[in-house]
């Protein structure tokens, strides 16, 4: 009995420190697009600088879930739990690659005029960070239904997504001097793109947490 009170401590705890480099990586893509609007290059570099910090945080909960599988004997239901830990920790790190990616492109814009007024962007980190928030909550929770309301909520990312994409194209097609302006922008837009797509695999991982069944939830990725 002592030794399962201990193991579920160790749990909670390891929980507790996914969120913490959940907030990291959230801090990390709106930074990323702060730095973007204000061509802030110093905060880009530090961005890109922290990305380190946010790896080995994925090392260290990695570290601690194999010594828990090692030392404690989980359960199945507890063995699931700490898989899943191990696939959300994996999305985050990725995701704190796409904002290190968007800060790396910040300094090869440097202080180079816009192409266009950068509104469409910052809506996509916002509705972008706003789902990976939620997802991390009904993983604690272990809330299914909101992660699969999250999941379709995608959508409207991706909305953003083909609009970005579309007006930049056409930039480039009236002016071909905008296009490595709007080519770099077109990279952030995929960056936060693929950030929320990794947002939906922790909404099927909290699916899988509650039910143990492995699905793919929604349109299919790419």
């Amino acid at each position: 009995m002592e030794m399962r009170k201990t193991f579920h401590e160790h749990l909670r705890e390891v929980k507790d420190e996914v969120l913490v480099m959940g907030s990291m990586v959230e801090k990390a893509i709106k930074r990323s697009i702060e730095s973007l609007k204000k061509r802030d290059l110093d905060m880009a570099h530090q961005i890109i600088a922290d990305d380190v910090k946010i790896n080995r945080k994925r090392f260290d909960l990695e570290e601690k879930c194999i010594e828990l599988i090692a030392t404690q004997q989980p359960m199945a239901s507890d063995l699931r739990t700490i898989i899943s830990v191990l696939s959300v920790i994996t999305e985050l790190e990725r995701i704190g690659d796409h904002a290190e990616g968007i800060a790396k492109i910040v300094i090869m814009i440097g202080d180079e005029p816009p192409v266009k007024p950068l509104v469409d962007l910052p809506r996509m980190a916002e509705k972008t960070t706003d789902m990976l928030r939620r997802s991390l909550d009904a993983f604690i929770n272990r809330d299914d239904d909101s992660a699969r309301k999250i999941v379709g909520e995608d959508d409207e990312v991706d909305k953003l997504w083909d609009q970005v994409f579309r007006e930049l194209i056409t930039f480039m097609a009236e002016d071909p001097k905008t296009i490595t302006r709007a080519t770099r922008l077109i990279w952030v837009a995929h960056n936060l793109e693929r950030s929320a797509d990794r947002v939906t695999n922790i909404c099927e991982r909290v699916v899988f947490l509650v039910t143990g069944k492995m699905e793919e939830i929604g349109a299919s990725k790419y």
